[in-house]
């Protein structure tokens, strides 16, 4: 690293160089050594034509976006390294397909092999740190790039071999005090308080903010209307875009993990139209009975959060998350699909619905690709990826505005001025309820506190799965305790419940990650995370506008559904990507000789993977049934279920098969030809 920090510090480093092959790198790099006086002028042919038929005889790009030229002559006295960022990738031949962006030129003389070959481990070392390749992308100068080495350098320091008793707990560790993780997840996430505000004070935040401002409003909505026709039009949209600006706000300034997103889900609406049902055969007001049953869902939650009860989440696997994460992203596709298809007002109409639905998710779609594509330049491929969404809604929404004015279809459903759905007061006095409904309400709560514990930390685990590269810690009892007291705050006033949604919380981790296209050693190209910018302006915003659009709610009429449909189904297929299940689905009609080689296929029989696949979607069907079954208020247990057949299932397959399929993370010699 020595070497390496030389350069930089002389000044022996280009940043986005405008090169389109690999003679002008070569120009462009041999000009920088003859500039710091070492290298002769006279001499640079020499150099240069060397450095070609070595290119000429086996590119030395090693794959990984990293090349690593090499020319040993005796006119040089010491080692010399120039490193270049191209500010484009181009092609040089490197055997992953992969372009390359970063260019390491080593020279230097003969005769001291044992040190050509330290520099270039150095190197292959220094590229296999995702942070580290992460932060040479972004760096804008002498400075950057010396912090980034220096962080680097820290990351590699070996921890000491004697325990530190008083080092904070991990954040699933039961610590046996009272609100012991509540505190370490306050203590955990305190320091970074500042520099999630810093980091997403920049432009390229821009992109998720508006994408997922439109990703929350329009369940907000759908969600809002038919929660209206399921409690009679107590709770209806007003109040759910309401909830979600007011818990959304307070969620991302003071949550411990803000990438969450909060928002109304599919078995929250289940067992509040349950509790509608059951107050209605009982004659209790509803909004009565729904506050003392968010007043000690709050208790419950709150005991949860003090008595570290979220360690309970470490025996939650990828079996489980991979079954819950499918299950809500059917739900988003599903309900798009039955929505898109479900236009029966005329062909007209029907047509229409069909044509901006697929047009929202085609350009979405595509659009989030551009970056990988080889036309128009960088910067213009990087803006229609981070914008793809918002740029598919509003060119379909002017479609629709500007061609099809005359064609009757469904519009967001807005009320025209800001109050709630039936007209009642927004306050909830719980005072009206009779006594045994004050006390009796701590039954269904139950339910409700397992439900939310569930939803809210399944997605948080999901969020902060090790191949998302977070690295500011979590919160998970923290933001129990938080959730808890939201929704004591929204029964008084007879909003929805909101926990953590999972596609929504997924797609804002994906909208603020900088990925890498990666070959696989079965030669698939993947996207694979190296940074995501952690911060709480993106999910501030959000809110913040959402709670606007209230003031603009005539405005919003104007999109059509249809668009948000498009945009549903485009979430849901987009927060498919990486969960191992659908991977190994797709092997049942592939191939077997074409299965692709990765860490399970590799130490896992065929048939066994079939078999532990096969026993997720057993378990995937039977939730959705009881999902939407009349049976639908013991879902939370059903999900809870899931634990004990994970570990009844070590009997049916041998432990180290199913370390493999259940792993939390790809194994460390799976992740990258460096290492």
């Amino acid at each position: 690293m020595d070497l390496l920090r030389s350069a930089i510090l002389d000044d022996s480093y280009l940043l986005d160089l405008d090169a389109r092959d690999i003679h002008s790198i070569f120009k462009a790099a041999l000009d920088q050594v003859i500039g710091r006086g070492l290298l002769a002028p006279n001499r640079r042919a020499d150099v240069e034509a060397l450095l070609l038929e070595r290119e000429d005889r086996s590119a030395t790009a090693i794959g990984s976006a990293v090349a690593v030229p090499h020319v040993y002559l005796d006119f040089f006295r010491d080692p010399v390294i120039v490193f270049v960022r191209l500010s484009r990738p181009i092609n040089l031949g490197a055997p992953d397909g992969v372009p390359t962006r970063f260019v390491f030129l080593l020279l230097g003389p003969e005769g001291r092999a044992a040190e050509h070959l330290d520099t270039l481990m150095n190197i292959a070392r220094l590229m296999s740190d995702d942070q580290f390749r992460y932060d040479a992308q972004v760096a804008r100068n002498k400075r950057d790039m010396l912090a980034a080495l220096e962080r680097f350098e820290a990351r590699r320091i070996p921890q000491r071999q004697v325990p530190d008793l008083k080092a904070a707990p991990d954040a699933l560790t039961w610590t046996g005090k009272f609100a012991g993780g509540l505190r370490a997840d306050i203590k955990r996430r305190l320091p970074h308080y500042a520099s999630d505000f810093r980091e997403g004070l920049t432009p390229k935040s821009l992109g998720p903010i508006l994408f997922l401002f439109f990703a929350c409003l329009a369940p907000s909505v759908t969600f809002g209307g038919i929660m209206a026709d399921l409690t009679g039009g107590n709770i209806g949209a007003v109040e759910m875009i309401v909830s979600t600006a007011f818990c959304g706000v307070i969620y991302a300034v003071f949550a411990g993990q803000p990438l969450n997103m909060l928002g109304g889900t599919g078995p929250m609406l289940i067992i509040t139209s349950i509790l509608y049902s059951m107050s209605r055969e009982l004659d209790v007001p509803f909004l009565s009975a729904y506050a003392w049953v968010g007043l000690w869902t709050f208790l419950f939650l709150l005991i949860l959060a003090v008595t570290d009860a979220s360690f309970l989440m470490r025996y939650f696997t990828r079996f489980t998350d991979e079954i819950f994460a499918a299950l809500i992203s059917i739900i988003f596709i599903f309900e798009a699909v039955r929505k898109i298809f479900g236009d029966t007002k005329s062909e007209a109409s029907a047509l229409l619905t069909l044509m901006l639905a697929l047009g929202t998710f085609f350009i979405a779609m595509n659009l989030s690709r551009f970056k990988r594509s080889r036309y128009l330049q960088p910067k213009m491929r990087e803006f229609l990826a981070d914008f793809g969404p918002t740029i598919a809604i509003i060119s379909m929404a002017a479609i629709a505005f500007v061609f099809y004015a005359g064609v009757d279809i469904e519009e967001l459903a807005v009320p025209k001025s800001l109050g709630t759905t039936s007209g009642r007061p927004w306050f909830t006095n719980p005072m009206e309820a009779a006594n045994w409904v004050k006390l009796g309400a701590a039954l269904p709560a139950l339910l409700v506190a397992v439900l939310v514990y569930l939803d809210q930390n399944i997605t948080a685990r999901l969020v902060n799965n090790k191949d998302n590269k977070l690295t500011k810690g979590e919160g998970y009892h923290l933001d129990l305790a938080i959730v808890g007291g939201l929704i004591a705050i929204c029964s008084l006033f007879g909003l929805p419940w909101l926990v953590a949604a999972t596609v929504r919380s997924l797609n804002h981790v994906r909208s603020l990650a900088t990925v890498e296209e990666v070959i696989g050693a079965d030669g698939i190209r993947k996207e694979r995370i190296i940074k995501v910018r952690e911060n709480r302006v993106t999910g501030l915003s959000i809110h913040l506008l959402i709670g606007l659009a209230l003031l603009a709610l005539p405005l919003l009429r104007n999109i059509p559904m249809a668009v948000l449909y498009g945009l549903f189904l485009y979430m849901g297929v987009v927060s498919m990507a990486g969960n191992q299940f659908f991977e190994r689905l797709n092997l049942w009609p592939m191939d077997s000789a074409l299965y692709p080689s990765n860490h399970y296929t590799r130490r896992v029989p065929i048939w066994t993977i079939h078999k532990y696949t096969i026993a997720q979607l057993i378990c995937l069907v039977s939730l959705w049934a009881i999902r939407a079954s009349r049976f639908g208020i013991v879902f939370p247990l059903a999900i809870a279920a899931l634990v004990p057949i994970r570990f009844r299932m070590q009997r049916y397959f041998s432990t180290q098969h199913l370390l493999a399929l259940d792993a939390e993370e790809v194994p460390t010699e799976e992740q990258d030809r460096f290492q």
